[in-house]
């Protein structure tokens, strides 16, 4: 089953509205076989600029976080832990550093290195336009019913930081 394309438009909204919008679209990985992995994303978290102590982009502009200082649409990945790709979406506009983590897509792929290692997801597509992509994209789905929760993994950043509820989770049945 395959639905429409996410087009531009979408990303350049702010991550505070892009991530819970997101849930219920299906991420979609075109592998090198010619396979097309299709699932429902169910859980996302939003990056905020350089104040919020939590984002990449807190420490300024690095080779890093460089693509998140450039426009909207376009795949953030990094390696967390040295072994874990972490795949996230640039929203907003240039220099907004703004970054939507898709942590989790339905179940089985309940995690966020889950899930990138069914879609074979690596630093390889660091970069990719997503509106434009041969190998990952979003495509519309059921706009879902959530709740919000802190984000997970950061109590470096401190408060209020740490318990800011930025995470969305799409709720049991969805709608």
């Amino acid at each position: 089953m395959s639905g429409e394309r996410i087009g531009p438009d979408f990303f350049r909204q702010d991550v505070l509205e892009a991530a819970p919008a997101m849930l219920g679209m299906r991420m979609c990985r075109a592998l090198p076989d010619g396979r097309v992995l299709r699932a429902v994303i169910t859980e996302t978290e939003a990056y905020r600029g350089e104040e919020d102590q939590a984002c990449h982009a807190r420490r300024g502009r690095t080779a890093r976080t460089d693509i998140m200082y450039g426009p909207c649409g376009h795949a953030y990945i990094y390696l967390c832990y040295g072994l874990h790709w972490l795949f996230n979406i640039v929203t907003g506009s240039v220099d907004m550093l703004q970054a939507v983590l898709i942590r989790a897509l339905e179940k089985p792929l309940d995690g966020p290195a889950k899930w990138t290692k069914a879609f074979q997801v690596t630093g390889a597509q660091n970069g990719l336009y997503l509106p434009e992509s041969d190998e990952i994209w979003l495509e519309a789905g059921e706009p879902t019913a959530y709740h919000t929760a802190p984000r997970v993994g950061i109590d470096y950043a401190g408060e209020p930081w740490k318990s800011i509820p930025w995470r969305f989770i799409a709720d049991e049945g969805g709608k």
